[in-house]
C-alpha cells in the first residue's frame, strides 16, 4: 500500500505523490492557485479596440515585438504585461502607424482604442496581380517587400487574396516561435498565383528584424 502512487496535473506539470499523504495533493493545488493569483496581481492586462475592420486586422507590436493582429488579442491570447511603461505600435498597409506609450499598473486592465488615418503617398498601381496565401498558422504576419500588409487569414480561402502591383516581389511570412518563410514572386498584370506552405516551429531568435522591431509602413502597395 505504501508503494502505490498517484499522479496530479497542475498547470501542465506532473506531480507524483504517495497515497499515504493525500494532503500533499491539496497543498500542491493550493500553492499553484496562489502562484497564479499572485501572477495575476502583478501583471496588468491590455485590451484593444479598433475603429474599423482595417484596424482590427492590423498588426500589433509591443516594445518592438510582434504579438499578433489586433482582433485576436483576447481570451487565451490576451496581452498581460509587467507593470511599467510599454510602447504599442499598430501597423497596416496604406495607413499611418498608430504609436502609443502606455503605463501598465499591476492587477489593472486598460483599453487601447486604435484609429488610423490614410498614409500620405498611398498610391494604387494601374497594373495589378492577385496572390493567394494558403499558409498555416493563418495568424502569421505577412510582409510584402518589407512592408507589413496583414495576416495570412486575410489573404486565403475562396474569397480572399492579396492584390499587388505587377512585377517582382519578395514575400515573408513570420510568427514568433516559427521559422521565417521567404519566397519571391514575379507576376504579370492580371495574373493569379498562390503561395502554399506550413511554417516550421522554431525559436523566436530565428525571426528577423521585421518581426522583432517592426516593419516599415506600407505606403505604396495596395492590399
Amino acid at each position: 500500500m505504501f508503494n502505490k502512487r498517484s499522479e496530479v496535473f497542475v498547470d501542465g506539470k506532473l506531480f507524483r505523490i504517495g497515497r499515504v499523504v493525500p494532503v500533499v495533493a491539496a497543498l500542491i493545488l493550493l500553492l499553484s492557485a496562489a502562484d497564479s493569483y499572485a501572477d495575476n496581481r502583478v501583471m496588468g492586462e491590455v485590451q484593444f479596440e479598433g475603429a474599423s475592420k482595417v484596424e482590427r486586422d492590423s498588426g500589433v507590436w509591443i516594445d518592438g515585438q510582434y504579438v499578433g493582429y489586433l482582433k485576436e488579442l483576447k481570451g487565451n491570447k490576451k496581452v498581460m504585461l509587467l507593470p511599467g511603461e510599454h510602447e504599442i505600435s499598430v501597423r497596416q498597409a496604406g495607413l499611418e502607424d498608430f504609436v502609443r506609450k502606455i503605463v501598465v499598473e499591476p492587477g489593472r486592465k486598460q483599453t487601447v482604442r486604435v484609429a488610423m488615418g490614410k498614409s500620405v503617398g498611398w498610391e494604387t498601381p494601374s497594373q495589378i496581380a492577385t496572390l493567394k496565401l494558403t499558409v498555416q498558422p493563418n495568424r502569421a504576419a505577412v510582409f510584402l517587400d518589407e512592408w507589413y500588409v496583414g495576416h495570412v487569414g486575410e489573404f486565403g480561402g475562396k474569397f480572399h487574396s492579396l492584390l499587388i502591383a505587377a512585377g517582382k516581389h519578395r514575400i515573408k511570412i513570420e510568427l514568433p516561435g516559427y521559422r521565417t518563410f521567404e519566397t519571391e514572386v514575379n507576376l504579370l498584370a492580371g495574373q493569379k498565383s498562390e503561395v502554399k506552405t506550413e511554417l516550421v516551429k522554431g525559436s523566436i531568435e530565428q525571426n528577423d528584424a521585421m518581426i522583432k522591431q517592426g516593419a516599415r509602413q506600407a505606403a505604396s502597395n495596395p492590399r
